[in-house]
This record gives structure tokens, sequence and C-alpha cells, in this order.
């Protein structure tokens, strides 16, 4: 079993297990929580009343939070042409085509989102073994596939995150750092709920929010309300 250190255990003693906590007392206890050195990251952990193992329960997609991550997005573009040129005017970081395939096949993976127009999806399929398991094959579920790649590369410049529900239905999300105002993490946290109601399977019966919890890269886990969490989402 892993020890706990004292700073946890300082953290954990000032949390009230027997109850949930509304959104914004959650995030200010995160922040106040935070005891690393370094600017943590704020994560949510939301579970969801579905069954991964069915395909139609999958619940996948992408969300732009109003004040980003904090964390800035190194973008590469599979594209030609007029496109490839929108990208770069865009901001991407990397764009090209076979060699940007021969790169990554030869183990090179320095980037943190890729994006590709749907005629390049022949050449990305053959890296799918390797940006699959690194959760960087484009899919056009969360946008990353698609003719617009100027649009796409500014929205995760500006704090697009991804969301896959995990096999036990778990959704993990980044929506910001402990030093971002408690509104901003707030207002992230409102969008990225509205963003998984809207996706909600039709397949996915009773409640579908069930669980909310929100932490630090090293604190605690907050237990938030999920009454509360639907409150502040129906305001995003």
């Amino acid at each position: 079993m892993a020890k706990v250190g004292k700073k946890m255990k300082a953290a954990e003693g000032r949390l009230d297990r027997t109850r949930l906590y509304a959104p914004e007392e959650a995030l200010q206890l995160v922040k106040e929580l935070a005891f690393a050195k370094f600017d943590e990251s704020v994560d949510v952990a939301v579970r969801l009343g579905v069954d991964p193992r069915h395909s139609d329960q999958v619940v996948r997609g992408a969300v732009v939070l109003p004040h980003g991550t904090g964390r800035s997005r190194t973008v590469l573009v599979f594209a030609k042409g007029d496109k490839a040129r929108e990208a770069q005017e865009a901001g991407a970081d990397f764009v090209g085509d076979e060699d940007l395939a021969e790169r990554i096949q030869n183990g090179w993976t320095g980037f943190d989102t890729a994006v590709a127009t749907p005629d390049m999806m022949g050449l990305v399929g053959r890296l799918g073994k390797i940006l699959g398991p690194k959760g960087l094959m484009p899919n056009p579920r969360t946008g990353t596939v698609t003719m617009d790649v100027a649009t796409a590369v500014r929205e995760i410049k500006l704090g697009k995150v991804e969301y896959r529900t995990e096999k036990a239905g778990i959704v993990h999300v980044p929506i910001g750092r402990v030093s971002f105002p408690v509104e901003h993490l707030v207002e992230n946290l409102a969008a990225l709920i509205d963003a998984l109601n809207k996706a909600r399977p039709a397949a996915a019966k009773g409640q579908y929010i069930r669980g909310v919890t929100v932490s630090s890269t090293m604190g605690p886990g907050v237990p938030v309300n999920p009454l509360e969490v639907s409150r502040v989402a129906q305001g995003a």
C-alpha cells in the first residue's frame, strides 16, 4: 500500500467525507488544498450512467473550455496545398504529409494533438498503431478530421479538450490550473458538463451524471453534488 504523506493527510483532513460540495465550494477547496510547488492541473472525473462495453453507449467528443486549460498545446496537421497553408496561418506547429508520417514511423511524437483533412486519412491510418495507443489519432467525433483545419487549430490552441468514457464509464478531463480564479474553473466545468449532457447516448437510461469529483494533480479528490453541477451547466 502506498504511503500517504503528511501534506496529503493534512489536505484530506480538511474534507468532510459525509457531504457533497457545491461546484464553487469544491473548486475553492481544490485551490486551497493544493500543496505542490508547481501550478497543479485541476482535473474532473465524471461518472456517467452508461455501459461503454456497448458501442452505442460510448461517450466521446470535445469541448472548447472558455478559459482554456492553462497549458499551450503543440498541434500537428496532416494537409496539403491550400489547407496546409491555412493550418500554418492558424498557428499549427507542424504541417505536412508524407514527411510527417515518416518521422512518426521513426518514433517521433513531439506533439499533443493531430489534425487531418479527410483526404489524408489513408496516410494517417497507416500510423494507427503508433498514434492510437497515445490518444493522438485524428477522429471526426472530436473535430480533428475536418476540412476546416484553421478553425480546428485555433480551437485547440484556445483550450479545446477531448473526452471519452473509460471502461468504468468515467470521463477524466483537465479544466484548468490551481492558479485560475474559481469563477473561471466553474465556467470551464459548466462547459464540460454541458457538452457531456449534449453527448448523452439515446441508450443511456436513468440518472446520467452519477458522480463528479474535482482534484488537483497532487491533491485529494473533492466530491461534487451532481445536481449542483447540472445547475451551473444550465447556465453555461
